[in-house]
């Protein structure tokens, strides 16, 4: 009898297994897929913000800048658009356009390219003041009195006194003793001849009582006014040396820088008016520094009790920024006679100064 042998057919199996190795293979094929479509997307996301620097210190703007200008010391600084200021400005921040991120973010210490000269007591910290409210304006709140007496540091110790700028910011400081100082034009000069310089002048008589005020709160034993005034009272011979008197013969200043510098970049600044009208002294300084008038009336209230104006009150403070105590304070009484004659002997210098000026001041 024949074994009867069963021989088992191996087609079955071999579609089984040839159906897993296609879904593996199709299984494989989609996993890579994914892979490439997402790492593609990765790069294509590193890429778009490549150009975009993790902010190190933000500014924010509504009209007001909140951090001190001179603070910022930041390598890197980025700058944050209120939505009122966008709606207040057509071109949107000052610096800050569609093109702005391929712009280089570094800040780097510059030499100044605008420097507020004189006049001692004519209202120069004012000014300074109400500049740094400006987003492209970089200003150091301190005198460094570099070209009248710290010259032999060299311009490099002066760069170091600068603070940080964006590229497209102005750097500035004030130093009034540099309108009066002999050899301070040829050394600004020397710096640079395309800076741009301003000076705030005001009624001499009342520049030099203003001056004599704030010597006696320093020093209160020293003589009157009237007799520093004076070389000799009853001759009425006035002593234009003495410091208070001198600093207003601005025709004689303005002759040094003049010869110089072009009358064109010389901006002069009415006193009187950065009282009584500081938003329109402020606009044309603005206009003077190429800069978009972003500093205008909405940011001052005259304070009558100093009779001066302030700086209305930034979002998160409480209380409106007013200059220090010394500003605005009430001047020594001064005999009326002598400012009569002090009137006189400073008009024809006056005269000489609005000639040369192209204006006309209309102090008495």
């Amino acid at each position: 009898m024949a074994a009867f042998v069963h021989h088992h057919n191996p087609q079955p199996d071999v579609r089984k297994l040839i159906q897993r190795l296609l879904i593996m293979y199709s299984l494989g094929i989609i996993c890579v897929s994914l892979f490439y479509f997402l790492t593609g997307c990765c790069e294509s996301d590193l890429k778009e913000n490549s150009d975009i620097r993790p902010p190190e210190h933000e500014l924010v703007l509504s009209g007001w800048i909140h951090e001190r200008n001179e603070t910022v010391s930041k390598d890197v600084l980025t700058v944050q658009e209120s939505a009122e200021y966008q709606a207040e400005s057509n071109t949107g921040l000052p610096g800050l356009n569609n093109n702005s991120l391929s712009k280089d973010w570094t800040a780097t210490r510059r030499l100044p390219q605008a420097l507020i000269i004189g006049v001692k007591k004519g209202g120069t910290r004012a000014l300074l003041e109400f500049l740094r409210l400006h987003p492209d304006i970089r200003a150091l709140g301190s005198e460094p009195h570099f070209f009248d007496r710290h010259y032999a540091r060299g311009l490099e110790w002066y760069r170091s006194m600068m603070p940080k700028a964006l590229d497209g910011q102005i750097v500035m400081e004030k130093t009034p003793r540099y309108f009066v100082t002999v050899e301070t034009p040829a050394r600004v000069h020397s710096m640079s001849q395309d800076v741009k310089l301003i000076v705030v002048v005001r009624d001499p008589v009342t520049r030099a009582i203003s001056d004599y005020t704030q010597i006696i709160s320093k020093t209160p034993d020293i003589p009157s006014f009237e007799s520093l005034a004076f070389k000799n009272r009853s001759s009425g011979q006035i002593d234009s040396l003495w410091s208070p008197l001198w600093i207003g013969l601005y025709a004689q200043h303005l002759e040094r820088w003049l010869a110089w510098f072009p009358r064109v970049q010389i901006h002069l600044v009415n006193g009187e008016k950065l009282i009584s009208d500081p938003a329109g002294e402020l606009g044309k300084v603005q206009d003077f520094l190429g800069l978009q008038r972003i500093v205008t009336d909405k940011h001052f209230y005259f304070n009558k009790t100093k009779g001066f104006p302030c700086l209305k009150k930034p979002e998160g403070s409480s209380k409106p920024h007013c200059l220090g105590k010394t500003k605005g304070r009430m001047h020594a009484p001064i005999d009326p006679e002598v400012i009569q004659q002090l009137r006189a002997f400073y008009r024809p210098h006056n005269h000489r100064f609005y000639q040369m000026a192209g204006q006309d001041f209309g102090w008495q």
